[in-house]
């Protein structure tokens, strides 16, 4: 393997990083945080991803509805010890790790493919390929 290339994430972090996933979903649902720019903000926890060591967990979010998503972001890294310290109290980790908000970008990107799709020329190839698909099955 190639330095600076990642290789795929153990089971041990899958499964210590949506134990953290769904605490840190719980914190924010509860609405501890008294941030005046988390105010009234239902934010979602879409992924968590962890070191191969444990120490440090990067949490990818997006605020429901669309809002400030800088925001948001800015307001979750200003709170990482408190919130760091709450779901130390739900998961059963003999280290809790550090927290590192990120927008989550997947969802533009998912909508940047499916606009893609939808354009003419695009459906245009995709129809004639199933065509062809169709009329070499002898039927």
């Amino acid at each position: 393997m190639k330095k600076g290339e990642s290789k795929a994430p153990s089971q041990r972090q899958l499964k210590v990083g949506e134990e953290l996933r769904h605490a840190l979903a719980w914190v924010l649902e509860r609405g501890d945080i008294r941030d005046p720019d988390l105010a009234g903000v239902a934010v979602t926890v879409t992924e968590v991803r962890i070191s191969p060591d444990l120490r440090n967990a990067t949490a990818f979010v997006m605020p429901l509805g669309g809002g400030a998503l800088d925001t948001v972001v800015a307001a979750l890294n200003r709170a990482a010890p408190f919130i760091r310290r709450q779901v130390a109290k739900s998961a059963k980790l003999k280290y809790m790790p550090g927290f590192n908000f990120v927008a989550d970008k997947s969802f533009d990107a998912a909508s940047r493919i499916d606009d893609l799709l939808k354009d003419p020329s695009v459906a245009r190839d995709l129809a004639v390929e199933h065509d062809e698909e169709g009329e070499s099955d002898g039927s």
